[in-house]
């Protein structure tokens, strides 16, 4: 067993009342200190999922990426949302398998290809019997989305004036490249993984029978709007991007439903903080250095504020439902 390593974890942002609006909500999200009277206390708590659960990060405080769980170049911060809920719920012991670029593949079968050469073992090898809380981060990369939105970046925030074939980088145009032939390649994708996701879900059920299982979504950071040179992208591309994004949150909900897991809805928690907000406000990092804290980040991921955010919301979700054996 891994044990928590308590130096890594930050302590948790507090939560905030339901009836509080958004704005407001999320600035306290990332700033005040966790009310623990609410939430369960626990014996092993397991982590899995891609980049936004492991909140990549190539350079902070500490140094290189955490190892403690996985290889350095599954980037994963020493800082994420997983660090800072096991923090905040004392879990005796604690792992966390979240890894950059993973898929539903990932979770049964080594992750090879990392940058540096390194393996991340089968996430699943995590799980145990004695496992009481596992939370899943997972399906941006089966769908394809992080590489799509590459291909909506382009030299000029305007529409591609070559071609509208879609060339991608310098050009952008992923709006172009995704539906030609007038079919949404995205939107099928993102339909094609849901079956993928939800037979990952039930699988942790079996692998972890006492658990309980909550699959969270992807945070509000992707703006349907480019903001050059912050984001070099044309408006047209940008609305593209953030309406298959909306999809892939709602798919990842009904896998969620269908994997007979709970869904943490972070979306709705966390607007006004995307990326064309300034570097102090934005919960995720474009390119360069982030202050949020010192960092040098992965483009279109969590920086350290959107990683108290994530947590935050999740912590709010286990101190309302309260109960420690949902189904």
């Amino acid at each position: 067993m891994t044990p928590l390593a308590g130096s890594d974890a930050q302590a948790a942002p507090t939560d905030t009342a339901a009836t509080t609006a958004p704005s407001t909500q999320t600035r306290a999200l990332a700033t005040q200190a966790p009310d623990r009277r609410r939430l369960p206390s626990l014996t092993e708590y397991v982590a899995l999922g891609d980049s936004w659960t492991a909140d990549v990060v190539l350079l902070n405080r500490d140094g290189v990426p955490d190892t403690t769980h996985v290889p350095v170049d599954c980037a994963q911060s020493h800082h994420n949302y997983p660090k800072i809920v096991a923090e905040a719920l004392g879990a005796d012991r604690f792992r966390d398998a979240s890894c950059g670029s993973a898929t539903t593949r990932d979770f049964r079968h080594p992750q090879t290809g990392l940058p540096l050469g390194g393996t991340n073992p089968p996430q699943f090898d995590r799980l145990t019997r004695r496992t009481e809380l596992v939370t899943i981060g997972i399906g941006g990369n089966d769908a394809g989305i992080a590489s799509a939105g590459l291909d909506c970046l382009g030299v000029l925030p305007v529409d591609n004036p070559l071609t509208d074939s879609g060339a991608g980088l310098p050009f952008g145009g992923c709006k172009a490249k995704y539906t030609a032939g007038g079919t949404d390649q995205l939107a099928e994708q993102i339909r094609a993984s849901e079956i993928k996701l939800v037979r990952a879900f039930r699988a942790v059920h079996r692998l972890a029978p006492r658990a309980r299982v909550l699959v969270l979504d992807y945070m509000d950071v992707i703006p349907d709007h480019g903001c050059y040179p912050t984001v070099p992208a044309s408006d047209e591309d940008m609305a593209y991007i953030a309406a298959k994004f909306r999809q892939l949150n709602r798919m990842v909900e009904r896998a969620a439903r269908r994997g007979g897991a709970e869904f943490v809805d972070t979306f709705s928690h966390t607007g006004g903080h995307d990326l064309c907000q300034d570097p102090v406000t934005r919960w995720a990092e474009t390119y360069g250095p982030s202050v949020n804290d010192p960092a040098v980040g992965v483009p279109a991921h969590p920086n350290a504020a959107g990683a108290r955010a994530q947590a935050a919301v999740l912590l709010q979700y286990l101190r309302d439902t309260e109960c420690y054996s949902c189904s």
